[in-house]
C-alpha cells in the first residue's frame, strides 16, 4: 500500500509539475512576472525567492500551482502583467502546460518502446517472435475460469489432461488454446499460469455448453511478445503512439459528452482519483514499464481535458481569448470571474461524484 501511496503521488506530482513548468518557462519567455512556482497545493511549508519568484514546496503533495502576475486581467497597464500582453503571447502561456503534458507522454512512450513492452500480435507477427506467449486480458463473471481463481495478466505457460496425458505447452496461438479447451469439455483439466514471479496451477472443468461467445472457459486471450525499438526509432514510436491514443481519447470525450447531453448518463466507465490509485496500484504490481506506460497515458488525459473549453479549465480561458479576437475587445472581468469559478464549481462537483462512483464499485 505504501508503494502505491508514493508512486500514486510521484505520479501525479509530475504530471501537474511538468504542466505548470509550461506555463512558467513561457510567461517568463514573454517578459510576464511570476510571483509563485509551487509543488504541491498550500499551506506553504517553505519558500526560496530567486530573483522575482518565490519557488515554494507546500504541505499537500498532489498537484502545484503556477501564480501569474495580472492572470486574472488586472493590472493591465503594468507591462510584466499577463493581461498587458497579446492575445497571441497570452494563449500561447495558457496553452503551455497542455503542450508539455504531450511532450511528457511522447517522451515516455519513447521510453516504453525503446524498453520493451508486451505488445498484442497478430497470427502473421508470431512467428517473427520466440519469446511470444498467451496472455489471458479478460474473464467472463461466473465462469470456470473466473470461479478457479485465475486472473488479468497471467501468462498460459501449459494445458495439460491428468487423465489422459494429453498436454500442449509453449502455447503461442489463441487456436492452440481453444481447440484444447474444446477437445476437454466436461473434463478436469489443469491450466498452468504464470503469474509475475510465481507459478501456479489451476484445476478446471471446460463447460460443455457456454453461453455465445465465452468459450468453454470463458477467458479472453492475446498473443503477446516483448517489442522494443533502436534508441533512433523509440522517440518517434512514442510520438506516434501519443497521436493515435489522443484520438482515441479526444473521440472517447466526446462521446462521453455527448452521452450526457442526450441521456443524462456518460455510457462510458469514468475514473477520478480513487479509480486511478487503484489502476496505478495494479500497474505498480507488473512492474516499471507499465507505470512509465500509465504517468504517458495520464499525461494525454490531462492535456486533453485541460484544453477543453470549459470554464476553470486552460481550454476555456483560452476560449474567452478567442471571443475577445473576434469582438475586439476583451470580456468582461466581472463575468469571466464568474464563469469561472461557476465552472470550478462544476467539476468539483462533478469529480466528488466520480470519486462516490470509484468507491462504490471498490467496495
Amino acid at each position: 500500500m505504501f508503494l502505491t501511496i508514493l508512486v500514486f503521488i510521484l505520479i501525479l506530482g509530475l504530471l501537474v509539475f511538468i504542466h505548470e513548468l509550461g506555463h512558467f518557462v513561457v510567461a517568463k519567455r514573454n517578459g510576464v512576472r511570476v510571483d509563485e512556482f509551487g509543488f504541491g497545493l498550500p499551506p506553504r511549508v517553505f519558500g526560496i525567492k530567486r530573483g522575482e519568484t518565490i519557488y515554494s514546496l507546500n504541505a499537500l503533495p498532489i498537484g502545484g500551482f503556477v501564480k501569474i502576475h495580472g492572470e486574472d486581467g488586472e493590472e493591465k497597464k503594468d507591462p510584466r502583467s499577463f493581461g498587458s500582453k497579446k492575445i497571441s503571447q497570452r494563449a500561447a502561456i495558457l496553452f503551455a502546460g497542455v503542450f508539455m503534458n504531450f511532450v511528457l507522454a511522447v517522451i515516455f512512450f519513447g521510453a516504453v518502446h525503446y524498453i520493451g513492452f508486451p505488445t498484442a500480435l497478430n497470427e502473421e507477427e508470431i512467428d517473427n517472435f520466440p519469446q511470444a506467449h498467451l496472455e489471458i486480458i479478460g474473464i467472463a463473471p461466473n465462469s470456470p475460469a473466473a470461479l478457479a481463481g485465475i486472473e488479468p495478466a497471467d501468462k498460459i505457460i501449459a494445458l495439460s489432461n491428468p487423465v489422459d496425458g494429453s498436454k500442449i505447452e509453449n502455447i503461442k496461438r489463441v487456436v492452440q488454446f481453444r481447440e484444447f479447451a474444446d477437445a476437454n469439455r466436461g473434463k478436469e483439466i489443469i491450466v498452468s499460469v504464470q503469474r509475475q514471479d510465481a507459478a501456479l496451477e489451476f484445476k478446471i472443468i471446460p463447460r460443455e455448453d457456454p453461453p455465445v461467445g465465452e468459450g468453454a472457459l470463458g477467458v479472453e486471450l492475446v498473443s503477446v511478445a516483448k517489442v522494443s525499438y533502436p534508441w533512433w526509432q523509440a522517440p518517434w514510436q512514442g510520438f506516434l503512439t501519443t497521436i493515435n491514443l489522443s484520438g482515441v481519447i479526444f473521440i472517447t470525450f466526446a462521446e462521453i459528452i455527448k452521452n450526457l447531453f442526450i441521456s443524462g448518463k456518460a455510457g462510458i466507465e469514468v475514473a477520478g482519483p480513487v479509480g486511478i490509485f487503484n489502476i496505478t496500484a495494479q500497474a505498480a504490481k507488473l512492474g516499471f514499464v507499465y507505470i512509465v506506460q500509465l504517468t504517458a497515458l495520464l499525461s494525454i488525459n490531462l492535456a486533453i481535458i485541460n484544453a477543453l473549453p470549459f470554464p476553470a479549465l486552460d481550454g476555456g480561458r483560452l476560449l474567452f481569448l478567442a471571443i475577445e479576437k473576434i469582438k475586439g475587445s476583451p470580456v468582461s472581468q466581472k463575468v469571466e470571474r464568474v464563469t469561472n469559478t461557476v465552472g470550478f464549481a462544476l467539476l468539483i462537483a462533478l469529480m466528488v461524484l466520480i470519486t462516490i462512483k470509484d468507491l462504490t464499485r471498490i467496495f
